[in-house]
């Protein structure tokens, strides 16, 4: 069994990098720690690999009207949280698969940004929540953290973005959302708020929803009975990976 590892104080980290395949997935996945990150002085930056066509049947909007809403969604969902600065790489929704380019402007992305910290979707399927584990979620996953290890600080990989300027850079700890063996939590019960008013900024993806957050604070319930907290508070949980 490897050892659990401690992740860095916050007060030790200037700048996170969140990389996920849709519009949402942050917000879902972490929106109450990011709204914590940003409260503490934290400069959050997101990466959206894909343009989210396929999302928000029930809206009745158009696949070709739905990348223009959805980046709309999250720049409000972001504002939300405390967060302006998106990168939306816009590859095809449902398509989404781990290639060397995906990795490419991921890394690009990364030695732009410099992040002490990234937070990732989970690469390894998780069969006791199968919705988190959408195989465009596990091929960002998949590609984030091979654009960490070994990409983004090698030299040798990309060389084109480092003749425009990008330089290598080590990113210091990962932490990895909907993993099946979490080994850390954030207590999010004050955040909540700032979560729910992210996720309802995604109108096309959550209106139809009346349960909406029902829902996503009985998974945080869930989470915090998990992690002992007091009876009524809610957590996200993450598997944190020393990149080092």
């Amino acid at each position: 069994m490897s050892a659990m590892y401690t992740p860095l104080p916050d007060n030790e980290i200037k700048r996170v990098l969140v990389v996920t395949a849709h519009p949402d997935d942050c917000d879902f996945g972490a929106g109450g720690t990011i709204a914590q990150w940003v409260a503490q002085g934290i400069e959050v930056s997101y990466c959206i690999c894909t343009n989210g066509d396929q999302g928000g049947e029930e809206s009745g909007l158009t696949m070709e009207e739905m990348p223009a809403v959805r980046q709309r969604e999250q720049r409000d969902a972001g504002k939300a949280l405390g967060v302006t600065d998106i990168t939306f790489l816009n590859y095809r929704d449902g398509w989404l698969a781990p290639t060397i380019e995906l990795r490419r402007d991921i890394v690009k992305v990364i030695r732009q940004k410099k992040p002490d910290r990234m937070l990732i979707q989970s690469p390894e399927r998780n069969w006791d929540r199968i919705g988190a584990s959408h195989p465009d979620h596990l091929a960002a996953g998949e590609a984030a953290i091979q654009a960490v290890y070994p990409d983004a600080r090698n030299p040798f990989a990309f060389t084109d973005l480092k003749a425009e300027g990008f330089e290598p850079w080590r990113v210091k700890e990962v932490w990895v959302m909907a993993h099946n063996t979490p080994d850390h939590f954030v207590d999010i019960t004050e955040s909540f708020p700032k979560k729910m008013a992210a996720l309802h900024a995604h109108v096309s993806q959550t209106a139809h929803n009346e349960k909406l957050e029902e829902m996503v604070g009985e998974w945080g319930r869930m989470n915090g009975e998990a992690c002992g907290l007091p009876a009524g508070h809610l957590a996200e949980r993450f598997r944190i990976v020393n990149t080092n």
